[in-house]
């Protein structure tokens, strides 16, 4: 693969104007500075349209003023404040860059050599990176993209909302029957959650008479469970030292949080669904799906995540998007070891990092290459961070080049060779 760096663009030219803005909830602050370095001195505006209308015409105003044909806006890519802004902004004839608030924690002691961080600063601090060269792509989802954007963040938001349910659920269940996680290991099998809805306390337990139970959850467990497991959690039914105390407002709150957690679940596979219709509205998804390993929820978030493939020239630019560009700290005789950076989309990166996990596995087209990491000495998580940027390099390749993912291709093509 060639030109696997990126080229630092000089973006600033001679009729260029740097109009950079400070995102926060409800003021921004803007600032435009000219190529000669005459200063608008920075000014705030409302995060609403009227306040939009307001900062354009002061650039409208300085570009006149100083004859400039073109303009570079700047914001630094922290939180979801930016982008009333951004798609207000795409509508004009403006280029749009985002600046790693990494860089501008380090350039701000260039400004006055003061470690001072306002309001008034931060944007003087991100046109003096924008100058520099050092913003960073840009690309803004549309379309489909742009919903499988939104369905990935929802559905990690409602994953973690989940299990953060299933860690109180067990917590409260500990309270009046601590052994039944003696008997089921797992609170989120169906087994599991059967059992407690209907029976959350011992003395429910014992009320159900237990030839009945053997074969009510082995219907339920598809006979995973059977009858020695259901005469231990009798045992320990009748010997609990949970709660009896308090313990109809325990039951209460478990039937909640049960409730909480169905609907969840059902809301997590309703969005999954979402994501598999507009991933079809995507024409490159083939490519990413013809990788054996990737599924439509995995090949969806990761669109969403990077917004679209196809507007990335480079590697390193997509690497550098998912956080997984290596950088070491090395001085003198000092030889620094190699990490991921992990500046880039934290989520993009999950989702790579749990593709590997699965890649990897006896069946995973990517196991053998992840054993000959580990027979050279990486230990497992480096390995799986090797994987993970092996599978974006492979990823990236597919979608530039339209094709598709053929397993054992190396020796296919020298038996083909071989037969010419």
């Amino acid at each position: 693969m060639k030109k696997l760096r990126t080229k630092k663009t000089q973006i600033i030219k001679g009729k260029t104007l740097i109009a950079t803005v400070d995102i926060s909830k409800s003021k921004h602050t803007g600032y435009c500075r000219a190529p000669d370095g005459t200063e608008v001195k920075p000014f705030e505006f409302l995060n609403n349209r009227s306040g939009f209308d307001q900062f354009w015409r002061r650039i409208s105003k300085t570009m006149k003023a100083h004859h400039l044909k073109d303009v570079v806006f700047g914001f630094e890519s922290t939180g979801p404040y930016a982008e009333p802004l951004i798609h207000y902004l795409r509508q004009k004839p403006v280029r749009m860059v985002q600046v790693n608030p990494m860089h501008s924690k380090r350039v701000k002691e260039l400004q006055g050599n003061s470690p001072n961080k306002t309001d008034q600063k931060d944007p003087k601090v991100i046109a003096d990176i924008i100058e520099l060269g050092h913003a960073l792509t840009l690309v803004i989802p549309e379309g489909p993209a742009a919903e499988l954007r939104r369905l990935t963040q929802a559905r990690d938001r409602s994953l973690k909302r989940c299990t953060a349910l299933y860690n109180q659920l067990q917590h409260i269940v500990c309270l009046v029957f601590p052994e039944f996680f003696h008997v089921i290991k797992n609170i989120k099998t169906k087994t599991a959650k059967y059992l407690i809805k209907h029976t959350p306390t011992p003395q429910d337990v014992l009320a159900v008479d237990k030839e009945s139970m053997v074969n009510t959850i082995r219907k339920v467990s598809y006979g995973k469970i059977g009858p020695k497991r259901i005469e231990a959690l009798y045992a320990g039914a009748k010997n609990t030292v949970g709660l009896h105390e308090g313990q109809e407002s325990i039951v209460f709150e478990i039937e909640n949080i049960l409730q909480i957690i169905e609907a969840t679940e059902s809301f997590i596979k309703n969005l999954e669904e979402m994501m598999s219709f507009h991933l079809r509205q995507i024409p490159y998804s083939r490519s990413i799906l013809s990788i054996k390993g990737i599924g439509e929820v995995t090949a969806a978030g990761l669109v969403g995540e990077v917004g679209d493939f196809r507007q990335f020239k480079t590697l390193s630019e997509i690497t550098k998007l998912a956080g997984l560009d290596l950088f070491e700290i090395s001085s003198g005789k000092h030889q620094g070891n190699r990490h991921i950076s992990k500046r880039g989309r934290s989520l993009l990166r999950k989702l790579l990092y749990l593709t590997a996990v699965h890649m990897v596995s006896p069946v995973g087209i990517m196991r053998q290459t992840y054993q000959n990491y580990l027979d050279r000495g990486m230990i497992k998580k480096k390995a799986l961070i090797a994987i993970a940027r092996k599978l974006l390099r492979l990823i990236f390749a597919l979608v530039r080049d339209e094709s598709e993912y053929v397993q054992d291709y190396p020796e296919m093509k020298t038996v083909l060779k071989e037969a010419a």
